[in-house]
């Protein structure tokens, strides 16, 4: 796993203590497995953190973590916001690299800037300033540094939503 930033990014938080053993029941935030997978690096409480194993449980994820064997302790990271450094991966689009990003329309015209990402099973929706909803799927490019978004919409998707 390459590091995408230095910046903590939350991914998840403790839900409960799983057991006598230490196990955490833990509600992630991202659909990268990569961040409850043996070897991952978590911080939790101000602490790094790593997992020696996990496995899924009613839609969640228990994990073990390197020096956490007991209840009493897990019970103490109950509540937590669970973060970890960014990963590198230049198909993906990142929610902290949308926000704020300007939406640009295909016909140049500036949109919205983007103020939150909201899940939808059909295509997860920019939220813009205003209200305005674009689905992710009419994205076409995404130039993080310029922090524009490029879309291709279909006629007027704009005006019915104003």
């Amino acid at each position: 796993m390459t590091e995408r930033s230095e910046e903590l990014l939350e991914v998840g938080r403790v839900q409960r203590a799983h057991g006598i053993r230490g196990e955490l029941l833990m509600n992630f935030t991202t659909n990268r497995s990569e961040r409850w997978e043996e070897g991952a690096h978590l911080m939790i409480a101000g602490e790094w953190r790593i997992v020696s194993s996990s496995r899924p449980h009613q839609a969640k994820i228990l994990v073990q973590l390197e020096g956490l064997h007991d209840r009493t302790a897990a019970e103490r990271l109950v509540g937590q916001i669970v973060y970890a450094a960014g990963i590198e991966d230049p198909e993906a689009l990142w929610v902290d690299e949308l926000i704020g990003s300007m939406v640009v329309g295909q016909d140049g015209i500036e949109r919205g800037v983007v103020t939150e990402v909201l899940e939808n099973p059909a295509s997860d929706l920019l939220v813009l300033e205003g209200g305005a909803l674009v689905p992710l799927a009419f994205v076409t490019g995404v130039d993080a540094g310029a922090r524009t978004i490029h879309v291709k919409v279909p006629e007027g998707l704009f005006e019915e939503q104003a």
